[in-house]
């Protein structure tokens, strides 16, 4: 059985879609040939990289990834091959490259479709004699490393376009491996979302996602994928109200067209508690909808800020001290806002 799971990488999921792909990376990892990893952004595939590494005979030595989209193309050359000192002006040391670094090991080339044909020309002469050639270098040097790519584009269409040779993506292309978007692996995302909220749990209070919140994050589209989900979870740990993420929690975009008077109730223990009584208030009172001709987004936010503030105040008799507490704020913020907005005694 595979590994899944190290101090540097963990692959969480159970679901059909991504047991295929545990089945390549098994049969896979001990493999010498070359992978490429194609899925949509936020999928995971350098932890693919890595489990296909941490799975093969190179385990215990290096595993270098680049992203070649992140990289500027001017530098990407000598990040990858290296270089010579005094190959170029400001060149004062031999730079050894990230090919060189990897050597006995594996080299991850993520976003290998933004890589300039310049350098895929290079790229393909390591992959055919296995030695580098540094920047100034009249001599290559010897290299025994593992490939693994990934990219989010289509090569076909890229090389119909001129954009990736043909030839390179025929070397790259020994084994693919289809990494499925979060959409499509559903039953997986509640195993996710509590993967994350374990990690988070462990630096701030003990949070949870009930069932009827955990309903609409597995019918949302997540379009960032795993990526967007893990950050979701971070914000709702940070934003909630309470011990417990309900739909009321949820952002427009996951509840999607659930009409807005049919928020869940406050649990029994939420009850009389100001900050969520004041939430479940401004989701079923504050709801905007953006008219065709727009809004002026300012004076809508000061108008709500506005009506908060004079709740606050007339629920104390207008003492400030006490407004203050209500809203979280310092008194001496509470003062600044109602200069602000003009608001007065009456």
């Amino acid at each position: 059985k595979i590994k899944l799971e190290s101090d540097s990488f963990s692959i969480i999921g159970e679901s059909q879609p991504i047991r295929e792909v545990f089945d390549v990376v098994e049969r896979a990892a001990g493999s010498q040939s070359t992978v490429m990893i194609y899925g949509e952004s936020g999928t995971g595939k350098e932890l693919i990289a890595r489990a296909l590494h941490m799975n093969s005979p190179r385990a215990s030595k290096p595993f270098i990834a680049v992203n070649c989209g992140a990289i500027p193309h001017e530098l990407l050359e000598s990040e990858l091959f290296g270089y010579e000192k005094g190959a170029f002006t400001g060149a004062v040391n031999t730079r050894i490259g990230r090919m060189e670094l990897a050597n006995e090991g594996t080299i991850f080339l993520d976003e290998i479709g933004d890589m300039p044909t310049s350098l895929q020309v290079k790229l393909l002469r390591v992959l055919a004699e296995r030695e580098v050639d540094r920047i100034g270098s009249s001599k290559p040097t010897p290299i025994d490393i593992r490939v693994i790519t990934a990219t989010h584009r289509n090569l076909e269409e890229s090389i119909k376009e001129g954009n990736f040779r043909e030839d390179l993506y025929y070397r790259l292309n020994i084994i693919p491996i289809n990494l499925p978007p979060l959409r499509e692996r559903k039953t997986d995302i509640p195993l996710l979302a509590n993967h994350f909220l374990k990690q988070l749990n462990g630096a701030a209070d003990s949070k949870n996602i009930n069932d009827e919140a955990m309903k609409f994050l597995v019918n949302y589209s997540w379009p960032g994928n795993i990526r967007e989900l893990a950050n979701f979870v971070e914000r709702m740990v940070v934003l909630s109200i309470g011990s417990t993420i309900t739909p009321r929690d949820l952002p427009d975009k996951v509840l999607g067209d659930t009409p807005k008077d049919q928020w869940p109730p406050l649990q029994e223990e939420d009850e009389g508690n100001p900050a969520l009584m004041l939430q479940q208030s401004l989701k079923q009172s504050f709801h905007v909808g953006i008219p065709e001709e727009g809004i002026n987004l300012k004076k809508t936010v000061e108008g709500f800020e506005k009506e908060l503030l004079l709740e606050a105040l007339e629920k104390t008799g207008w003492v400030k001290n006490k407004a203050a507490n209500l809203l979280g704020l310092n008194r001496t913020t509470l003062v600044e806002k109602l200069k602000k907005l003009q608001i007065t005694n009456p």
